[in-house]
């Protein structure tokens, strides 16, 4: 079938660049033209965790057991990070301005706390909590710095020591030949406000990826969604990522939550996922080191990012580019860019309302929420999602930890509520969730699963928590989503999300670029679901 007429069956578009190449006519897989793209087949899998977060042992809230409960029930990797030092936190931009007193004792008392016998205890959950080939955990602190910006040291060793410095660079000079990355964050701070300073980033092995997405928003550029509204003030341009790009920087590209109240991996706050070739602490390790991550904000959107059979952060050569994309969401896409030099050179559209399929049985994904009530106590959901027909392939957690990014002086320790898949089964799923009010119109904190199923539409898939039974058919969630409130108008409520068809969750797109622009280019993926969650890979850069 020619590519356009594929795309437009399954309500996609494709927008083309001239200048990107040619476009290839006739690309389904089978076709002449589709060997010639098509890569070679990898044993890699993607795996998701977060390497960015907080809890209790230092500032933040929630326990650190709670912290490790929560990670394990819907990452595969994790580090909970305390904060450790801020070198030049006595800088006069600091000490001279009466207004940040607070500032200067809130931080010393947090690391006088992980020394006095915090780190230990750090250290040794983190090792009590690592099960190698099921759930791996990793030491990491945090160190701020106004002059260089904030950054983590991620260690592979578990019994790794807290390193003191004097500076982000003399803490990167003491890392030296150990195995340590050492990340920064929030990258579009002002300059010397814990913003990042290009001028201090060296390309290797100890920086490989930096984190572009966290709870402080996006810092992709200076423009679009999930602007900086900390009050540590407003994105600029000069310390995004793709201004580091346009410096000819290389470097992977990772999410994180930078939660602060004891939830890793926090669905909407920013996830890292890495290529391996399994769950084991060397593979992961590996994969890092090799830029082979993509930044996610949420949900798990899987990226199968090639050119000329090199994986996203590789560096190859050749003026002939084959350019291979494979996508898969976990609900309807809004599009998928493929970006050379700072430039879009194709979009691909889905479609404005997914396509019903027309075959008696179908495979989609169902994303179950729950929440929207109007009460600060805290909600308890257990019971049971389940389908009368078919079976479940997946359920995929999407738990929320409480929305703090940087809890104040005075404020009233929170305590971490766990959500848990309790069971699964080819007919239903077992949950205990917990939900408290949206805290504004504009931040969620609803729980929700979704649920791969295959089953036929007139099957039936029914919520059943708390005494109260909610039913719809695969073919009234085809046409759109169902919602109810479990006691009368402003209380709590289910949504049933609309069902979404393969079509409009997967893409796969080849193309050829023969047009080199520069001695060495560099491409990247990103994309966007019409949910707003959002996934990024790592560039991939050609030399000629």
């Amino acid at each position: 079938m020619d590519r356009r007429k594929f795309l437009e069956t399954s309500g996609w578009s494709l927008l083309g660049v001239a200048a990107a190449g040619s476009l290839l006519g006739s690309c389904t897989p089978g076709t002449k033209e589709a060997k010639k793209i098509m890569p070679s087949p990898s044993n890699f899998k993607m795996y998701w965790g977060d390497l960015h977060n907080h809890c209790n042992i230092t500032y933040g809230h929630g326990d650190m057991k709670d912290a490790f409960e929560a990670a394990a029930e819907q990452l595969d990797f994790v580090s909970v990070t305390p904060h450790a030092m801020w070198p030049d936190i006595d800088s006069e931009l600091i000490h001279d301005d009466p207004r940040l007193k607070w500032v200067l004792d809130y931080h010393t008392d947090a690391f006088r706390r992980l020394r006095s016998g915090n780190y230990d205890k750090y250290v040794k959950m983190t090792q009590e909590y690592n099960q190698e080939g099921k759930f791996l955990t990793f030491i990491g602190y945090e160190a701020h710095s106004m002059k260089h910006g904030d950054h983590v040291a991620l260690h592979y060793d578990l019994d790794a020591p807290l390193v003191e410095c004097d500076s982000i660079e003399d803490w990167k000079e003491k890392f030296k030949g150990q195995k340590v990355y050492v990340t920064p964050h929030h990258m579009g701070y002002q300059k010397g406000y814990r913003g990042y300073d290009w001028k201090y980033f060296s390309e290797g092995i100890q920086t490989p990826f930096v984190e572009m997405y966290s709870r402080h928003g996006l810092a992709e550029g200076d423009m679009g969604d999930y602007p900086y509204l900390h009050d540590m003030g407003p994105r600029q341009w000069e310390g995004t990522i793709q201004y580091g790009l346009s410096l000819g920087n290389k470097f992977g590209l990772i999410g994180s939550t930078d939660q602060h109240s004891g939830y890793p991996g926090s669905y909407g706050d920013g996830r890292v996922g890495v290529l391996a070739e399994s769950l084991s602490r060397d593979r992961i390790w590996e994969g890092l080191g090799s830029r082979h991550t993509c930044c996610a904000t949420g949900d798990k959107i899987d990226i199968d990012f090639r050119i000329n059979d090199a994986f996203m952060g590789d560096v190859v050569k050749g003026d002939s580019r084959r350019i291979y994309v494979n996508v898969e969401g976990q609900s309807c896409i809004d599009y998928v860019d493929i970006v050379k030099n700072g430039k879009l050179i194709a979009r691909l559209n889905g479609p404005l309302i997914p396509v019903m399929p027309k075959e008696e049985m179908v495979r989609c994904k169902i994303k179950m929420e729950y929440g929207w009530n109007r009460e600060e106590k805290y909600v308890a959901w257990n019971g049971r999602i389940s389908i009368d027909r078919g079976r479940i392939l997946s359920v995929t957690p999407c738990f929320r930890g409480a929305a703090f990014t940087s809890p104040q002086p005075g404020e009233t320790e929170f305590h971490t509520h766990v959500n848990r898949i309790r069971s699964v089964s080819d007919t239903f799923t077992e949950l205990e969730m917990y939900t408290s009010k949206n805290p504004n119109t504009m931040t969620p904190s609803t729980q929700a699963v979704i649920l791969e199923v295959e089953m036929p539409v007139n099957g039936v898939i029914t919520s059943d928590f708390n005494g109260r039974k909610f039913s719809h058919t695969l073919g009234e969630l085809l046409e759109g989503s169902r919602s109810h409130f479990m006691i009368g108008w402003l209380s709590e409520a289910v949504l049933f999300n609309r069902a979404m068809p393969e079509s409009c969750y997967k893409i796969e797109h080849y193309m050829v670029d023969d047009q080199p622009e520069s001695d060495t280019d560099y491409y990247y993926v990103r994309v966007r679901q019409k949910d707003q969650q959002w996934a990024w890979s790592s560039p991939i850069w050609v030399e000629r």
